[in-house]
């Protein structure tokens, strides 16, 4: 097995100084998941990663990035010792992208980014050694990590890309130096850092400025701000490949949800495409098209791509579709839960509500007799200034209004609880672990129930607590 980084290799990377020789198989920056062999990189956040050297040493690790050997450490311990790490993590990114020939797909947008760097992955996977980031690792320092675990042998790599604030995603697109980028959509997220929607549009739209020369743009037509994308991409020379309803290359046709399945007929260039998704939703549709872009703006074959998307499901917290059994004694005794709790602004919450609407719950079996369509619904945060008005505007929404019971947390949801005619209502508390103990109140077999919100409103532990109800199986099954 060749070694991912040799002490040689990482010291002429970031120009630090390595104590003695060791090789890394991989690179880590958490103690709890370390594997034997690992370079531990001792960032700072909450906690100094320098106070957690000595453990990454004791599991196994080949050696630890440092600024200087901490305290309780051995005088002859294997460490690369740097001016300062979060740069050398950097120094490590950039080298890495530069030794490889691999094909490099960078994807941002306001909804949407994990779920579509994972079909990604699905599909790019069947056709050569992909490499991807880990859950949503697309920040300041989870991009350089990304691309610093990158074997030197990858064929296609696929690198997500966030942002909370202005500036952010320009140098990580640079260092990524993708050769085909994606904007799934642009909507109101982190509003309460931009002045606009047109604000975040500008900043999405800076994943081009990394671009290598000859780069493609795959851009969502169908959104208000497509036209700010499409100027950046036009300036920074780049071949646009425009996907959606009113896409001129890759167009989507039709969208019907059945149950647990999604069907999609799409056409890119002369070919026609009929196609499915093992979940339900359109805004999944939307980015499943946009995935077969990339795909062959990347030098893969879209065909393939299209039927192997099938096996993709959504990650935990992003849609996942799962049966709790509450009563293994009983025939049918479950509920179908939808967890969506990672994150939440209108557009993806409209998303999550059509697909709820859309599901067929299951008549005849717990306490209620007849099944329901139930959402719980925690926060949407950093919306800036209209966040209560956009809280509040959600309970004219259609799915929402088909639904048979909301139950709200947090004190903006309150706006939209108070908004629900009386036969809807169902239970607000000021915060999700105030609706964890009324949990079995909450929900009943055959129910299929949605919990969506922001991470920060903290409604995964509703989650949590309806798994705990019965026996947890994925819907596939």
């Amino acid at each position: 097995m060749t070694a991912l980084w040799t002490s040689g290799e990482a010291a002429a990377a970031t120009g630090g100084q390595s104590t003695q020789d060791w090789q890394a198989n991989g690179v880590s920056i958490d103690t709890r998941t370390i594997q034997e062999g690992d370079l531990f990189v001792a960032l700072k956040d909450v906690r100094d990663g320098h106070d957690f050297v000595a453990q990454a040493l004791e599991k196994g690790a080949a050696a630890a990035l440092v600024t200087h050997r901490p305290e309780g450490v051995p005088d002859d311990a294997p460490l690369l010792i740097v001016g300062d790490v979060l740069e050398a993590l950097g120094a490590m990114g950039r080298a890495a992208r530069a030794r490889t020939t691999a094909k490099i797909a960078a994807i941002t947008g306001s909804v949407g980014k994990t779920s579509t760097k994972e079909m990604l992955r699905a599909v790019l996977q069947r056709q050569g050694k992909c490499h991807a980031a880990e859950a949503s690792y697309n920040n300041h320092w989870g991009v350089p990590l990304t691309l610093a675990r990158m074997p030197a042998d990858t064929d296609y790599a696929v690198i997500e890309i966030g942002m909370s604030n202005p500036g952010e995603i320009t140098p990580l697109s640079q260092m990524t130096r993708p050769h085909v980028v994606m904007v799934t959509t642009v909507a109101a997220a982190h509003l309460a850092s931009f002045d606009s929607l047109a604000g975040i549009a500008v900043e999405k739209a800076c994943i081009m400025d990394g671009l290598e020369q000859g780069g493609a743009a795959v851009l969502n037509s169908d959104i208000e701000t497509s036209q700010i994308l499409k100027d950046h991409a036009q300036a920074m020379g780049a071949t646009q490949v425009h996907f959606g309803e009113t896409g001129r290359d890759w167009i989507l046709k039709d969208v019907r949800i059945t149950g647990d399945v999604t069907v999609i007929t799409a056409t890119g260039g002369d070919a026609e495409y009929l196609f499915k998704l093992s979940v339900p939703g359109r805004h999944f549709a939307m980015n499943a098209v946009g995935v077969l872009a990339v795909a062959e703006a990347l030098g893969a074959d879209p065909v393939a791509a299209a039927l192997d998307i099938a096996a993709w499901v959504p990650p935990a917290g992003r849609g996942a579709r799962e049966v709790i059994v509450t009563d293994i004694a009983n025939d049918g005794e479950s509920l179908e839960l939808l967890d969506d709790a990672f994150n939440a602004n209108p557009t993806s919450l409209i998303a999550s509500l059509e697909v709820l609407a859309a599901s067929t719950p299951t008549d005849n079996v717990g306490r209620i007799v007849k099944g329901r369509r139930v959402a719980i619904l925690g926060d949407m945060l950093e919306l800036g200034p209209d966040e209560v008005e956009m809280h509040r505007d959600m309970a004219d929404n259609p799915h929402l209004q088909s639904l048979d019971l909301i139950h709200c947390a947090g004190p903006l949801m309150r706006r939209l609880w108070d908004a629900l005619p009386e036969e809807k209502r169902g239970r607000w508390a000021e915060t999700a672990a105030e609706l964890v103990p009324q949990t079995t109140r909450l929900v009943d077999a055959g129910d299929v129930v949605l919990v969506k919100g922001s991470k920060g409103s903290k409604v995964s532990l509703v989650v949590d607590a309806i798994r705990k109800l019965g026996h947890r199986r994925p819907q596939q099954e």
